[in-house]
């Protein structure tokens, strides 16, 4: 069965608002078109000024989201959420769908996701990319497949900078919402000893794993199928929770029973508007001891008090 391709069209000034929402619908990713700074980012990222004709005939003031509803999923009920929440921002927006083959869409958007440098470190590189200038940085292979995390949205970016600032050699790491593996792998890359991953998409789990293979630490990680930590055991040196507002606050009702008294809890994912609802409930056993920003996305260190 076909996939569905649901595209929305928005003013190209609200496009990373309405990037964020959309990325609520799915845990597998997105991709945007938002051609309104053509020829600057063309030389910036590839370093050419000579643009394909096609690509400067594009409406500059307009950019498009496009979302993937696999056939087990319902497209209506994802765009009855897009709109509902569109409208609360008073984004103008249109919405149209399409069959889409899961092939076609899978490789949609690797077009656009290039060799990124994520901190003072490492340097993220997807596996079908082979020209890359890591300099002494640690190289992390990533395959994401259809599981959310690639180190380009702000949210993951964020969290590995806090985790190359906490981590420490020998380390152990729990990584709630693991998606891809993205963060577990970066944390063992790092000098952690060893990292367990959890997700309650199996698929998600699988992609970690083979990502762990990719970089050759499959043997100090451990992929776990289950919702938040219902089959975790132990305690960690680092816990990290790349997810949203509402399961860190839900993760947070117990998440010290798998901590050390010097444990640092790292949260990620939190839109700037949720922020306040989820230090209400964080400064009640946690004390802030980092924040990082970034285009309206907020992310946290914190340890027991």
């Amino acid at each position: 069965m076909d996939w569905t391709e649901v595209t929305v069209t928005v003013n190209a000034k609200d496009i990373d608002k309405a990037g964020d929402i959309a990325q609520m619908v799915v845990p597998y990713g997105i991709y945007i078109e938002d051609y309104s700074n053509l020829e600057k980012e063309a030389w910036e990222i590839a370093h050419i000024d000579l643009i394909d004709e096609e690509l400067l005939k594009k409406d500059r003031t307009k950019a498009l989201v496009h979302v993937y509803i696999s056939p087990e999923e319902s497209p209506a009920e994802a765009i009855a959420f897009l709109s509902e929440r569109y409208n609360a921002e008073n984004l103008e927006h249109t919405i149209t769908t399409a069959p889409c083959v899961e092939e076609d869409w899978i490789n949609n958007w690797k077009k656009y996701f290039k060799p990124i440098k994520v901190g003072q470190k490492l340097l993220i590189r997807p596996t079908w990319e082979e020209e890359y200038e890591a300099g002494d940085r640690k190289v992390l292979h990533l395959e994401p497949g259809l599981a959310f995390g690639t180190g380009t949205h702000e949210t993951t970016r964020l969290c590995m900078e806090l985790l190359e600032e906490y981590i420490e050699p020998g380390d152990e790491v729990l990584d709630v919402g693991c998606g891809s593996g993205i963060l577990s792998v970066a944390a063992l890359l790092l000098g952690a000893k060893k990292a367990v991953g959890v997700d309650i998409d199996a698929l998600a789990v699988k992609t970690a794993v083979q990502n762990a293979e990719i970089n050759h630490v499959d043997d100090r990680f451990t992929g776990i199928c289950g919702d938040l930590t219902d089959k975790v055991s132990g305690q960690y040196n680092i816990v990290v929770a790349n997810i949203v507002a509402d399961v860190i606050i839900l993760l947070t009702k117990d998440v010290e029973r798998f901590m050390h008294r010097d444990t640092v809890y790292l949260m990620s994912g939190i839109i700037d508007t949720r922020e306040q609802d989820v230090l209400n409930v964080i400064e009640k056993k946690f004390s802030i001891i980092n924040r990082k920003v970034e285009k309206g996305w907020v992310a946290l260190a914190a340890k027991l008090k």
